[in-house]
């Protein structure tokens, strides 16, 4: 029996079987009730999320997974701020996303949360220091590049720094996205994909880094992925088909 940095959270191996506790020191960090999201088509509304309740406790590795289509990149995205829900609310750290205006939710986002993208999303014209250190700038951080060479230098990119994204391997403009999204110490870090772009064995060495990366900063992760390698990884699992949690 191991007692996860993360407060409340322990897993117990019985049979080689992972079974998740949750005592009662956890907290929610994330909340969704009658989640809905709609699009308008031409000959009408077209529903993407319907009726998702879900809730993540602070400092739970959680995946979401399904079909192409199914609706998990959507939700990702409403529960990270970046989109609005047509109905339902979602609170992040307590907080209602559907009360704010984008200014807030960017607010919010800044405060608690971390990315990394399938396709990387770095500034091709920036080297690999200067997108890790772009984060704590705009915060007016005095320490941003010493923090963010040592996370670079942590990621295995220490020789790397000047080097922009066009000059790195898949793989290492993917550290580089890992670097950027915890150099922050976010409270949330939400990832779309992050093996998908890469070959099975990068895939699988960025993998131990996401979880040696999430258990040294007690982050709360959530992952979209059609990677069962991966998924198996997380504490739990969410299955969702057609827009819906089953």
């Amino acid at each position: 029996m191991d007692l996860a940095k993360s407060v409340g959270v322990i897993n117990v191996n019985i049979n080689s079987k992972k079974i998740l506790i949750m005592s009662k020191t956890s907290r929610p960090i994330i909340e969704t009730k009658s989640l809905g999201k709609k699009v308008s088509v031409a000959d009408g509304d077209l529903s993407i999320l319907s009726s998702v309740d879900l809730t993540i406790n602070k400092g739970e590795s959680i995946a979401i997974v399904g079909a192409s289509g199914s609706g998990k990149s959507t939700l990702l995205g409403l529960l990270a701020g970046l989109d609005s829900p047509s109905e339902g609310i979602i609170k992040l750290d307590g907080e209602d996303l559907t009360a704010l205006d984008e200014d807030g939710r960017a607010d919010i986002r800044n405060k608690l949360v971390g990315f990394v993208f399938q396709s990387f999303q770095l500034m091709q014209r920036l080297s690999a220091l200067e997108n890790v250190m772009l984060p704590l700038e705009l915060r007016g951080d005095q320490q941003a590049k010493k923090t963010a060479t040592d996370l670079l230098s942590r990621v295995g990119l220490g020789h790397r720094l000047g080097h922009t994204p066009m000059k790195l391997s898949g793989g290492e403009q993917q550290r580089v996205a890992l670097a950027r999204a915890f150099v922050t110490q976010p409270a949330i870090l939400f990832a779309d994909e992050p093996t998908g772009n890469l070959d099975s064995k990068t895939g699988e060495q960025i993998i131990e880094l996401l979880f040696e990366l999430n258990q040294e900063k007690n982050t709360t992760l959530v992952l979209v992925t059609h990677d069962k390698v991966l998924a198996s990884r997380c504490q739990r699992s969410v299955q969702i088909e057609a827009g819906q949690l089953v």
